[in-house]
């Protein structure tokens, strides 16, 4: 006999619909799945027998033929456990052939028939909610998860057993309560507050206006001068994520593996400072499975690379690509993924292989080729593509010690960066993007108009500067965010004047 269930898929953090067909036929007994499934699910009948037994069912002595269509399409995971047991059931005529046919069945189970939690819930219900299903079955472990979407029916189950029972109408098993997001938006907890860092008040300014308008910032400075712990700060002015952004961070974290099952939603933006060591496959993603890397575990947070030299050449020049589009596109053998990764980038970095080049507290000890060498290791093409470039230099011990200075909070600065995004919000209303980092070119000219002193200056700098077209706009989004901190609808002369001071390095460190 056969029998059709329905269950979901992943492609990347896209799902799509696989109806699981089980043909119970006469014959030597045997189970075979066809259908492109990876090691996972050819694995899944031994789990998907001791399951049925344990369970207190019988398992068919027959041959046992499992398509998981469409059979064009690579499978990956565990998710078709649940929907594999239930179909040999109603093939075999245990329970009605039409029982779960509402249904969407996703899960991993146990060999004692416990339904186990899987990775890309969050994914898979929002997919198949704009697909047009509506009822649900998932693992008990992922209830958190699926709280968080509208216009949906999720029935959590922790056995095979209760799913059974549930389908035959003998236990009533309540749906999953929506759940709010602010509610539940637990305040931006930091141990690491600009209150706490000493003098370096231009490495200050510069962080809050990356903050301000989603631009990154490369900080260049001796060893101990605060360059780490500016950027593990910067994420306490960040504005809080909104619903829609927490969605699609959680999205890419529930298919990574890594979302905490009691929250069931990442409330805060992901900081991610991956170690120099770092693979070119850990940060692109990828693997045989073409799974998510740093660059997009940080989407819609900040990626912190330390020491950003010392990182092996082709990895940090595969920053390009995302820097551009907010995308990273991962290419294997077994398929090809878009993942979203739009973040703010703050990379540090030594002005040479000693660390004391330009220093005033300390003597470089490197000769002009060392210098030049250590440099060499980013490409302009990279550099171009970072908005602000500061140099941090070593706080003088009586900044340290000096108790009358009161370092303004982490608090009063991302006050200030909410007032210049809600700026932005507005004057983007209509458009795809929310802030001034992500500005068309189009719209570049339409909202960073500058009057005829403004432009002689601006092509003075770019004449001097030797920059580039992509340089030149990007000086103009920071100039728009400048003033957006100043609550100025025009980009006056000042507010330029500051975006092309953070970009002199180019001409100091790259020519």
């Amino acid at each position: 006999m056969l029998s059709k269930v329905l269950s979901y898929g992943l492609n990347g953090i896209d799902g799509y619909l696989v109806t699981t067909e089980v043909d119970i036929s006469l014959g030597l007994p045997g189970f075979d799945i066809v259908g492109l499934g990876d090691t996972a699910i050819k694995e899944s009948k031994e789990r998907v027998k001791s399951a049925i037994r344990n369970s207190g069912y019988n398992y068919p002595v027959n041959k046992v033929t499992v398509n998981l269509a469409p059979a064009n399409i690579k499978k990956e995971g565990p998710l078709f456990d649940v929907s594999i047991a239930i179909g040999i059931l109603t093939a075999s005529n245990q329970i009605p052939i039409n029982c779960a046919d509402e249904y969407i069945l996703i899960g991993e189970l146990s060999l004692d028939g416990t339904v186990r939690k899987v990775n890309g819930v969050l994914p898979i219900l929002i997919s198949a909610r704009n697909n047009g299903y509506k009822k649900f079955i998932i693992p008990f472990e992922n209830s958190n998860e699926a709280s968080y979407i509208e216009d949906i029916e999720v029935f959590p189950i922790r056995n095979l057993n209760e799913l059974v029972k549930f389908l035959l109408g003998e236990l009533k098993i309540s749906k999953v309560l929506l759940k709010k997001f602010s509610e539940n938006n637990e305040k931006n907890i930091n141990s690491f507050d600009f209150k706490y860092v000493k003098g370096q008040a231009s490495a200050k300014r510069a962080l809050e206006i990356a903050a301000a308008g989603g631009h990154n910032i490369l900080m260049i400075g001796p060893p101990g001068s605060g360059k780490t712990m500016l950027a593990k700060c910067f994420s306490s002015i960040l504005p809080d994520l909104t619903f829609d952004e927490a969605l699609e961070v959680t999205k890419i974290h529930s298919v990574a593996g890594t979302l905490d099952c009691n929250k069931g939603i990442i409330n805060q933006r992901p900081f991610r400072s991956p170690h120099h060591t770092a693979t070119l496959v850990s940060l692109t993603g990828g693997g045989k499975h073409a799974k998510p890397g740093e660059i997009s575990l940080a989407h819609n947070g900040v990626l912190f690379l330390d020491e950003l030299p010392e990182y092996n050449r082709s990895t940090i020049e595969s920053l390009r690509q995302p820097l551009e589009d907010g995308v990273i596109t991962v290419a294997r053998a077994e398929q090809t993924v878009t993942y979203p990764a739009n973040f703010v980038l703050i990379a540090s970095m030594n002005p040479c292989p000693c660390g004391h080049f330009g220093s005033k507290s300390g003597e470089c000890k490197c000769t002009p080729n060392q210098i030049h060498k250590y440099l060499a290791k980013m490409s302009g093409p990279l550099m171009d593509r970072i908005d602000l470039h500061i140099e941090v230099d070593n706080v003088t011990y009586d900044d340290l010690v000096d108790k009358t200075i009161n370092e303004e909070t982490s608090e009063e600065i991302k006050k200030r960066v909410d007032f210049a995004r809600e700026i932005q919000l507005k004057r983007y209303a209509n458009e795809k993007f929310y802030s001034n980092a992500s500005m068309t070119l189009n719209c570049c000219n339409k909202y960073c108009s500058l009057d005829k002193t403004s432009k002689e200056i601006l092509k003075e700098a770019f004449n001097k500067l030797n920059l580039s077209a992509r340089a030149h706009n990007r000086i103009l989004r920071v100039a728009r965010t400048i003033a957006d901190l100043d609550n100025s609808e025009e980009i006056k002369l000042e507010h330029l004047a500051e975006a092309i001071q953070y970009r002199s390095l180019d001409k100091k460190y790259w020519v």
